[in-house]
């Protein structure tokens, strides 16, 4: 095959493949590791023997990510930041290539933060360590002039103790060699921070002060730089909430006036018998709760265990009144995803399914991630006659936090909604959840969630007094709200 064709050839490529780069000279894909199709392909491959990564360019603007990939990894290498060598590259009318060395056993940073995922930020030794390795690696690039575009610990690769900068395509210069000016520091920061759960921001000061240990030449404002990070992480809402109704690399998608099909791309190979006949394995699964308007089961596919929920039509009256509306199923899937993007704790959106008849919808079928812990209930059992610990009362605390520091509510916080996994309390059923615009709306919301949380347990009992103490009263919240988002009411 030559560049030419594999601009067609799509998501779903057979390897080996072996694609022609001139008369003498091949290169063998090995494992893909990222797919743009039609425009740009990542992969593990050799060539002339030797093991590389590399970066093929296809189809109209080929030329163009071509270059930008080789000017940045230019940069890099001009400015001495660590990064994989680059051992060739070629560009003609059928596309462009890049291959650098291939580094064994190495791993990025972001793949060492999800390992580590389960600690809390607040007292994980091993995350602030990655953490504060990356702050390093990013103050070295901007006292060069530099700074990538979407900053993340993906872009970061470790190796017996060194790391290198990969995806040359986001690499961006003010001017090579000197320091970066300060707002585009602040901004360049707040990108790399927005993607981490916000319970972080508690250590804002304490990262900045990391950050210029290493580069001096700017102050930074914990103020200044906190805004930007809320500004973004708003962005980044909004941008996967429309990305999750089209087709992408994250998602596969087909919407159609006859019915919506969305599931997390990297799980859609595994998830494929349940999506093909979902109504199977709501009656084989293990029965959870069902009654006329909702089934749920949990059930194991091909090694995946998952949450089943689908959502039924009760009768023509019921159709009638859904008809115009989006599915609870699609409110769900859209809030999974929207508290996930805000470092909310909740059980993963995988997939949805809905029946629509001319865009008029119908049955809906959710599937999210198992979650391996008790729910609140039976987690504090035990402590009805006592002081529930710190670490699970912490927990209840930063989780209504987050919630009050976005105005977000659940709609319905009975302890089977809750489970605590991992050391942290996780929501469920979102089929309620909303995100309030003023304060009036989001104060008598919050009063509902606050009472039913309470009503888990009798009034005057031990765990009823001692959360009603802890938790913001319906007269404190919006206080707490401006002071979470340090804004001075």
């Amino acid at each position: 095959m030559r560049l030419l064709e594999l601009a067609h050839a799509g998501r779903n490529i057979q390897l080996p493949l072996s694609i022609e780069l001139d008369s003498t000279s091949s290169l063998v894909i090995e494992q893909l590791l990222r797919v743009l199709p039609n425009r740009r392909y990542v992969a593990k491959a050799d060539w002339l023997g030797k093991t590389v990564l590399a970066k093929l360019f296809v189809g109209d603007k080929a030329k163009k990510h071509y270059a930008r990939e080789l000017q940045g990894v230019s940069l890099l290498a001009q400015q001495h930041i660590s990064t994989p060598k680059l051992l060739a590259h070629h560009v003609n009318d059928e596309g462009g290539y890049l291959f650098f060395e291939y580094l064994e056993n190495s791993q990025t940073l972001d793949y060492q933060w999800r390992h580590l995922a389960s600690e809390s930020m607040l007292r994980s030794t091993a995350q602030q360590n990655i953490l504060q390795q990356a702050l390093a690696s990013i103050a070295i690039l901007h006292l060069q002039g530099l700074w990538q575009e979407d900053l993340h610990l993906d872009n970061l690769l470790a190796k017996e103790n060194c790391l290198y900068w990969i995806d040359g395509d986001g690499v961006s210069v003010e001017k090579p060699g000197n320091p970066l000016s300060k707002d585009k520091v602040t901004n360049n920061l707040a990108v790399f921070f927005a993607q981490l759960p916000p319970e972080i921001d508690t250590l804002l000061p304490e990262y900045i002060r990391y950050y210029q240990q290493y580069n001096t030449t700017v102050t930074l404002s914990v103020d200044e730089l906190y805004k930007a990070i809320v500004s973004i992480r708003k962005w980044r809402v909004k941008n996967i909430l429309k990305k999750i109704r089209r087709d992408c690399t994250l998602f596969s998608v087909r919407n159609t006036l006859n019915g919506f099909y969305g599931v997390v791309r990297q799980q859609e190979a595994t998830l494929a018998p349940l999506l093909a006949n979902p109504d199977q394995f709501i009656d084989k699964g293990r029965f959870i709760k069902g009654f006329g308007t909702t089934n749920v089961v949990d059930t194991v596919v091909n090694g995946l265990h998952i949450v089943l929920k689908r959502y039924n039509i009760k009768s023509f009256k019921h159709r009638l009144s859904r008809f115009w509306r989006p599915t609870r199923g699609w409110h769900s899937w859209q809030e999974g995803f929207r508290l996930m993007m805000l470092g909310i704790p909740t059980a993963k959106p995988l997939a949805l399914i809905e029946e629509r008849f001319q865009g008029m919808r119908g049955r809906a079928w959710l599937i999210t991630e198992f979650l391996e812990g008790p729910d609140l209930l039976t987690h504090l059992k035990r402590y009805e006659q006592s002081e529930v610990p710190s670490v699970e009362l912490e927990a209840i605390g930063i989780l209504f936090d987050c919630l009050i520091a976005q105005r977000i509510t659940h709609g319905d916080l009975k302890g089977t909604n809750l489970f605590w996994v991992n050391q942290q309390w996780v929501l469920i059923d979102l089929d309620a959840v909303k995100q309030h615009h003023n304060n009036r709306s989001y104060q008598r919301a919050y009063a509902k969630d606050r009472a039913r949380f309470l009503r888990n347990w009798p009034k005057g009992s031990a765990l009823y007094t001692q959360f009603g103490q802890y938790l913001p009263t319906v007269d404190q919240v919006i206080d707490h709200y401006y002071r979470l988002n340090g804004v001075k009411n």
